[in-house]
């Protein structure tokens, strides 16, 4: 199977992308739409993109679509775009609203037979998540989720040499995720993106462990391989009224015996984005820091440290596959995003040309993904409240 604008020429034209959310103002909205169009394979056609009428009208102009495939609201985006003929209608579509409006628009898109992209935490409960993979293996749909640290070349690379057993036994596993954007009541402020991510009613039940301790937790999964068994968790809200945590410490025992620590903090003072990720086998350690993406340390026991660079011919398929400059280039987050829709929107075209998607297309988090991390989030929380130490924490699907 051919990739990218190999398959689109098999094709003979782009996949038609609908956005829900992610209108003026929004940045990740922005991240998406660079992202999913990066690689000029897919082209943004129709969109609701905000609550706001009038706002939902600017924002498509901005973007350059019809005014007749401009909607209101995503009810009527579902209804008009479902009666369009088959030729016309968006191929998939992208959701990026606050995490309360995942499930219901998810939901009723996958029921209507639309591939998805869809930002994370995927919804607030396991309930909503169980729902969510019947219909989308009932409907045998693409579903997506962005957990975009997956894109990353060498978070790739480096989940290929825990694999290839270079690291031996994994030990030990400590991720951190630290951020200093709500170290005051930001919310207080009028500020939107504070507003929604403090509240339980959008934001769902966990506040940093379920914006970014998801990533931590997904990031540990998919380089590692390990399977959560039990978890012993703190959370906490350190300025006073705050409704949802701002710090979580939670303490790792996976099924393997391996050990870890995960920290996810929107409070350290001083951090912008430090999300790393450090891995300890009975032969070597890894080390990456989202900061300096392109770059994997590699330490093996008794011999120097290494440190591989993205863009080299020595780094595993599918890193080289991830990778769209030569090493000394620096790439990172809109590439990192590229790559999750890249493997995405590749598997929709090999379901629509009646082929196979092979394991490098099909590299990209799922559904499954999506309800392991919703899972997560409410395992951390009911461990916080409890006074038992050892909360279980095995996710188990089918």
């Amino acid at each position: 199977m051919v990739h990218g604008k190999d398959q689109t020429t098999v094709l003979g034209r782009k996949l038609r992308m609908g956005m829900v959310g992610g209108g003026r103002d929004s940045f990740i909205g922005a991240v998406h739409h660079k992202g999913a169009t990066m690689d000029g394979d897919v082209e943004l056609v129709a969109g609701a993109l905000s609550s706001t009428l009038e706002k939902a009208k600017k924002s498509a102009r901005d973007l350059h679509i019809p005014e007749n495939r401009s909607y209101g609201t995503w009810e009527e985006m579902l209804e008009k775009e479902s009666a369009l003929p088959e030729e016309e209608r968006i191929d998939f579509v992208s959701i990026v609203t606050p995490n309360h409006l995942h499930y219901p628009i998810a939901n009723a898109f996958v029921q209507a037979g639309f591939n998805v992209v869809l930002d994370k935490p995927m919804v607030h409960t396991t309930e909503q998540a169980s729902d969510l993979i019947d219909a989308v293996e009932k409907a045998g749909t693409v579903f997506a989720v962005t957990y975009n640290y997956t894109g990353y070349p060498m978070v790739k690379q480096a989940r290929h040499m825990v694999h290839q057993g270079m690291l031996g036994e994994i030990r030990k596993v400590i991720v951190e995720y630290s951020q200093s954007w709500l170290l005051t009541k930001l919310e207080d402020t009028g500020h939107k993106q504070a507003d929604w991510r403090t509240d339980p009613q959008r934001a769902g039940l966990g506040g940093a462990i379920g914006d970014i301790g998801t990533h931590a937790e997904n990031l540990v999964s998919t380089v590692t391989g390990l399977e959560l068994d039990e978890i012993c968790a703190d959370l906490t809200s350190f300025l006073p009224g705050r409704l949802l945590d701002d710090d979580a410490m939670v303490l790792l025992r996976f099924t393997s015996g391996a050990k870890g620590f995960l920290t996810a903090s929107q409070i350290s003072a001083g951090y912008e984005n430090n999300f790393n990720l450090r891995v300890f086998g009975a032969k070597a350690g890894l080390t990456w820091h989202q900061e300096h993406p392109n770059y994997l340390t590699y330490a093996p026991a008794d011999e120097p440290v290494q440190v591989l660079s993205r863009g080299n011919d020595y780094l595993c398929e599918a890193a080289q596959r991830a990778a769209r400059l030569p090493w000394g280039h620096p790439e990172a987050f809109h590439e990192a995003f590229a790559n999750v829709y890249l493997n995405a929107t590749d598997t929709m075209r090999a379901r629509l040309m009646g082929v196979e998607p092979t394991e490098l297309e099909l590299d990209f988090p799922t559904v499954y993904d999506g309800a392991r991390g919703v899972f997560f989030v409410e395992r951390v929380v009911e461990s916080s409240k409890s006074d038992t130490k050892w909360t279980p924490a095995r996710w188990q699907w089918g």
